[in-house]
């Protein structure tokens, strides 16, 4: 295959995501994905224990949505003793299945609320958060500009795109197709200001990667092909653990989707990241604790 047909595949893929994305809004009802989950979770009754005083925020990815995104973790963390919340965020007119498509700047803003109702509704004086993909960047806006930091205790990230993504080399190819970075901005402005590069992801590294008082986790994966190199999803600063998923478990070959919706062994660490002080070895058996 010449290699230029072999770069057009994340282009191809991405085009089928987004005209997915809003043809199926066409069809989608708004109840079919904003009903409150039965299973335990965003339950503005539930009070954090002395165990774990603290609640869990869930941030969905890029075309995610509160509750698609996490039916396997949300779950686990609240049969493990947490008060687990999420949220919808990013959503675009007419578009109510597919989220995180907003400007991501505004998105952080719509998390700034959120967090706030939380700690209202639980009485906590700070949360923790945990956040796929763009979950688990946006909210270092939030952090960095939006007095985030006073409010949050932790932010696991499950492969998210820290520092800008080029797609597999999609990215570079921006420049060879006039007027697609534009209309790439202008539709889906949530995905533009993922590219590497962009105005919004060198704002938010400027001046470096952390701000004080907040302890960050990464969990990549060597095989996530959305947010490439996998190695720019690491952060650097005080208070940051960078975690290879396949350092846990070599023969785990989640890739960029399946590490944040089922990976059990992702979501041991993501426990550890939340409880350090009871932490325990995560291996290949986690999938069975």
């Amino acid at each position: 295959m010449l290699p230029w047909k072999r770069a057009l595949r994340p282009l191809s893929a991405l085009m089928l995501a987004v005209a997915l994305a809003l043809t199926s809004a066409t069809t989608a009802t708004a109840e079919s994905t904003t009903a409150a989950p039965s299973s335990g979770w965003n339950n503005y009754g539930c009070k954090p224990s002395a165990a774990h005083p603290r609640p869990v925020v869930l941030v969905h990815g890029t075309l995610g949505n509160s509750v698609d995104n996490w039916l396997a973790l949300a779950p686990y963390l609240v049969k493990r003793g947490y008060c687990v919340f999420s949220l919808d965020y990013g959503q675009l007119p007419n578009v109510p299945f597919f989220h995180g498509l907003g400007p991501i700047d505004r998105s952080a803003e719509q998390l700034s609320g959120y967090v706030d109702r939380v700690l209202t509704a639980t009485g906590a004086s700070e949360a923790d958060i945990v956040g796929h993909s763009q979950g688990g960047m946006m909210p270092r806006y939030y952090l960095k500009f939006l007095g985030g930091a006073e409010k949050v205790n932790a932010l696991v990230g499950i492969a998210p795109n820290n520092h800008g993504t080029t797609l597999n080399g999609f990215t570079e190819l921006l420049p060879y197709f006039p007027g697609a970075a534009d209309l790439l901005g202008e539709h889906t402005p949530g995905l533009a200001d993922q590219v590497i590069g962009s105005d919004f992801i060198t704002k938010l590294n400027e001046g470096g990667d952390t701000v004080p008082g907040v302890q960050y986790t990464v969990i990549a994966t060597r095989y996530d092909e959305v947010v490439t190199p996998w190695q720019s999803q690491y952060l650097s600063g005080p208070n940051v653990r960078n975690v290879l998923l396949q350092d846990l478990c070599p023969i785990d070959f989640s890739e960029h989707v399946a590490i944040g919706v089922f990976d059990l062994i992702a979501y041991h660490e993501v426990v550890n990241a939340l409880d350090p002080a009871h932490a325990e070895p995560t291996t290949c058996a986690s999938v069975f604790d």
